[in-house]
């Protein structure tokens, strides 16, 4: 190990309770998005992380508006225009707190028990931004990064980037850079570094079925009006065969095949049918039996009814016949599925299934873009090597079941593709009560980072 890196990592160790204590005062900021009332904290989130560039010597710090919260950039070039430019994610906005009377400590207040700090944002992705500021400081301080850096810091991750890609657009000159580390992801659990390769894209559905132009009564039409709820149910079981396939007209057409390789690699991961078993505590798993369960939840798209709707639901009886009904529906999409494509099968669905008694819209509510980087890039290869120096073990490499907007936004409208990793646990109730990061290793997700420099400017 070279004397550089040695002493970045030595720093960063004995600046762990510093590193610490500043996390704690950036948790203490409420930047809650999605809350009117909190914008003036989000503001201050967002002068707190340019702050804290600053401090670290980046140039051309800026806290740049969007159409909501603002976006917080910075850069340092000093390794010159042969050097690799990484551009580094994250966002400084939190959901909210609700139910307070959950939490067993303040959640603004930072407090360690055990190997865990409890605090929202902690985990996602507060703890996070603040492992990948320390690596840098750990570097420049004792160095020089032999790279060059770009940040790009949001406030609206947690109510869905409502204006990044927009922002992404105007200034993908500022954004370019070779590839983007997002430690917005995490790991499978504390002894498994992760990298996570690609995500799965969303189309979201409403569909409403129209019958009568107001409730009836059920004693007076019932078997001689075809009931919605009726009509819609049956439309919507009807989108799966026996076998848990999607029966929507071609919707596996353009569904890119996986190698024996890749599914070699998915066999490694420690998600098993008991691991999906015990995390649901359902009776039993279902899906395609081709597939084990974590290649259902990553490398196979699915429809999901997320909601439904329709007459009398309140406590005790009223005998209706309901005028409508409505089921909300979710298209999770892999590589080379179109959002678009997905809306025009759901319709020729409903034109060939749907009975002449009803009528019957879809409205597209929601598209989001697969992404997928090439895992023997030099971006990936340096995190995972990191991680391995790290953790003493080979990373897994999977692909996630969710969508992240920005990695999407950032391939389409810029050219840029991420290399995903984190170290948030699963069990750290991010957006739930008692949100913890786990100290030991998110301190050596601080170390990953620094290996991650250094093997970039190696590579």
């Amino acid at each position: 190990m070279n004397n550089a890196r040695q002493n970045a990592l030595e720093y960063a160790r004995q600046n762990n309770e510093r590193f610490l204590d500043e996390l704690k005062e950036f948790l203490a900021i409420p930047s809650i998005s999605t809350s009117p009332e909190k914008n003036a904290d989000v503001q201050r989130g967002a002068e707190w992380v340019a702050g804290q560039l600053r401090s670290l010597g980046m140039d051309n710090v800026q806290i740049m508006p969007t159409g909501g919260h603002p976006v917080v950039y910075g850069e340092q070039l000093k390794a010159g225009k042969d050097a690799p430019t990484v551009l580094i994610y994250g966002h400084y906005d939190v959901q909210p707190v609700d139910p307070l009377d959950l939490w067993t400590s303040d959640p603004f207040k930072g407090e360690v028990r055990g190997d865990n700090l409890y605090a929202r944002g902690s985990s996602d992705m507060k703890g996070q931004v603040i492992a990948s500021f320390k690596a840098v400081e750990s570097v420049v301080r004792t160095s020089g990064l032999p790279v060059n850096v770009k940040w790009l810091i949001e406030g609206e991750e947690e109510i869905g980037s409502l204006n990044l890609g927009e922002f992404i657009k105007k200034n993908k000159a500022l954004l370019k850079a070779d590839f983007c580390i997002n430690p917005d992801a995490g790991l499978i659990n504390k002894d498994s570094p992760t990298i996570t390769y690609g995500l799965r894209g969303l189309a979201y559905f409403e569909i409403r079925v129209y019958g009568p132009d107001r409730d009836l009564h059920s004693g007076l039409f019932g078997g001689t009006v075809h009931n919605p709820a009726q009509a819609l149910t049956e439309l919507v079981a009807g989108m799966h065969d026996k076998k848990g396939r999607i029966t929507l007209p071609g919707f596996y057409d353009n569904v890119r095949k996986s190698s024996k390789a890749e599914r070699a690699e998915i066999a490694r991961l420690p998600t098993t049918a008991k691991h999906f078993l015990k995390q649901t505590n359902v009776p039993a798993l279902w899906g395609e039996p081709d597939y084990t369960p974590e290649e259902r939840v990553s490398i196979r798209p699915t429809l999901e009814v997320n909601g439904l709707l329709s007459g009398f639901t309140g406590e005790g009886s009223k005998t209706v016949l309901p005028a409508w009904a409505m089921a909300k529906i979710s298209c999770r999409l892999v590589p080379d599925q179109e959002p678009e494509e997905i809306h025009k099968k759901m319709v020729k669905y409903m034109k060939k299934h749907a009975p002449k008694t009803i009528r019957w819209e879809v409205k597209n509510l929601h598209n989001s873009g697969t992404a997928i980087t090439e895992r023997d890039s030099v971006g990936v290869e340096a995190m995972s090597k990191g991680l391995e120096q790290s953790w003493g073990k080979r990373p897994l490499f999977k692909r996630e079941g969710g969508s992240i907007g920005v990695v999407v936004q950032l391939q389409k409208y810029a050219g840029v593709e991420s290399v995903l990793t984190g170290f948030g646990l699963p069990e750290d109730n991010a957006h739930s009560p008692n949100e913890k990061l786990h100290l030991p290793t998110w301190r050596k997700g601080i170390d990953a980072f620094v290996h991650f420099f250094y093997n970039m400017g190696e590579l």
